[in-house]
């Protein structure tokens, strides 16, 4: 595991962040979709998360605000979203690392859940499991193993049932 400092991401870091969500996908949908987030009423900074290794920033993770919404009520959660660490230092535990910490962060900012779209083997080893678990459904078609959730709380999830929807700064 290469050793990287975790801290809040500053306005300062904003171009090297974009730079890590440019080498980390395949597109720059996900550097658009952060700076999206960042000037809107769904970020919080403080789970806006960097990695540093030798004084460059080389991972990143962001959580925001979303809601799960059924026929008769809506509750708040937290999406996580994304998650990226530059190519060249990949697998070698700094994601892990960033969203520990940022799962750590978020309950002790005293949220109570975190919703995510992605690997169906790697997430579940941080405890993500299946929203279907809590009757939870995404907004779009993808497969329920893929749709995951995890209580920051007990019970954090246990009366959310219903569909998440991502704020309008998600769309494209």
């Amino acid at each position: 595991m290469i050793n990287v400092e975790i801290r809040e991401e500053h306005a300062s870091d904003y171009e090297a962040v974009r730079a890590v969500l440019l080498n980390a996908f395949e597109s720059s949908d996900e550097a658009d979709l952060v700076e999206r987030i960042r000037s809107s009423q769904f970020y919080i900074p403080e789970l806006s998360l960097v990695a540093v290794h030798k004084k460059k920033i080389v991972g990143h993770i962001l959580f925001s605000e979303i809601e799960i919404q059924s026929s008769k009520t809506t509750s708040k959660s937290l999406a996580l979203a994304p998650v990226s660490v530059v190519q060249q230092l990949q697998r070698n535990g700094i994601g892990a690392k960033l969203i520990m910490n940022g799962l750590e962060k978020a309950t002790d900012l005293g949220f109570d859940s975190v919703i995510l779209l992605g690997h169906s083997d790697y997430y579940p080893r941080f405890g993500f499991e299946p929203a279907s678990t809590w009757e939870i459904k995404p907004p779009f078609d993808v497969p329920s193993e893929n749709f995951m959730g995890i209580e920051l709380v007990p019970k954090g999830l246990d009366k959310k049932k219903g569909i998440v929807q991502y704020p309008s700064v998600w769309q494209l």
